[in-house]
């Protein structure tokens, strides 16, 4: 534990040499990160997976407000001088790739490189967030959209955490998402819950029992609002963020994206555009045949790129 502005951060940390920080999405934890720790130290960095305020054992303050992406950002930066650093490279998944690029952007003094898994960079910019996920559903609704009216998804979610967790991942998971032409789970159908979408069968390759043990213990432990407040904050982050409109992040970067993801396939023209937004990008890559957990999905396919990634920056 380390004091931060949330209150307190946990973290789970391994090996010595320069700070590498990791940042999960959603619904995860730090343990999303469990193949990249031993990795990363082994290679020669001192390896930092943090629970993201309102997870795990991290504090939850109350309020949506206290949620928005400025203090997340302010989160990371008091990790990194509660370890006694100055500078760290910062490596984001799903939520958490949004949280270390916006990181680089509004402190490259503190956040010298990023890592980008899953979600693509898209500057800051074009209309109202929610008035463009509100077009998006058609007659159905977006889960974004979905997500944004506090206790709605708690509702759905907390009478069987365990249960919702399986079938999220499996959704959204290569091996086990639903077949194309398939009623797409990223919506729900007017009055409907989006977890009438959700695959039934076994677990994804990569999810354990004794894993989803761990995800499912802290969510009934925590609850779900304060995961869930990060997307009900996504309009508050586009007034707060501003002065950084279309802005590029100049520090050294990596992207790591899965083929069948959605959040690849959705956003093809955020990685068309990097030659613009991320000038310092090394390296872009898709991997065949992978969802959105990617990490976990490909652990080893994805220590091999960041290893070599963080090898090939100035020291």
């Amino acid at each position: 534990m380390v004091p931060s502005p949330a209150g307190r951060t946990h973290l789970v940390e391994q090996g010595t040499g320069p700070l590498v920080l990791l940042v999960h999405g959603f619904p995860e934890s730090w343990y999303s990160w469990r193949h990249q720790l031993a990795a990363l130290a082994a290679a020669g960095y001192r390896t930092v997976a943090v629970d993201v305020r309102g997870y795990g054992r991290s504090s939850k303050p109350e309020g949506v407000a206290a949620y928005r992406m400025l203090e997340l950002i302010e989160d990371n930066v008091a990790v990194v001088h509660a370890l006694g650093e100055e500078t760290a490279i910062i490596i984001g998944h799903d939520w958490g790739s949004n949280i270390a690029a916006n990181s680089a952007l509004v402190r490259p003094e503190v956040f010298t490189a990023v890592g980008l898994l899953s979600v693509p960079y898209a500057p800051r910019g074009g209309p109202r967030p929610s008035e463009v996920f509100a077009r998006m559903g058609g007659e159905e609704e977006f889960y974004v959209s979905y997500f944004q009216k506090p206790g709605r998804a708690e509702a759905e979610i907390e009478p069987d955490v365990r249960g919702w967790l399986a079938g999220f991942y499996a959704a959204l998971s290569g091996d086990t998402m639903p077949a194309s032409g398939m009623p797409d789970p990223h919506f729900a159908t007017r009055g409907g819950t989006l977890r009438e979408r959700f695959p039934t069968g076994p677990l994804p390759f990569w999810l354990s029992q004794d894993d989803l043990d761990v995800y499912a213990g802290e969510f009934e432990r925590t609850g779900m609002s304060a995961a869930l407040n990060r997307y009900r904050n996504m309009d508050r982050d586009w007034e707060d963020l501003a002065p950084w409109d279309a802005a590029p992040i100049a520090a050294p970067s990596v992207f790591i994206g899965g083929a069948l993801d959605a959040s690849t396939t959705w956003l093809t023209d955020a990685i068309d555009a990097y030659s613009v937004t991320l000038p310092g990008l090394v390296s872009s890559h898709l991997l065949d045949g992978c969802g959105h957990w990617i990490q976990q999905e490909r652990a080893h396919e994805v220590n091999q790129i960041l290893t070599g990634w963080l090898a090939s920056l100035p020291t």
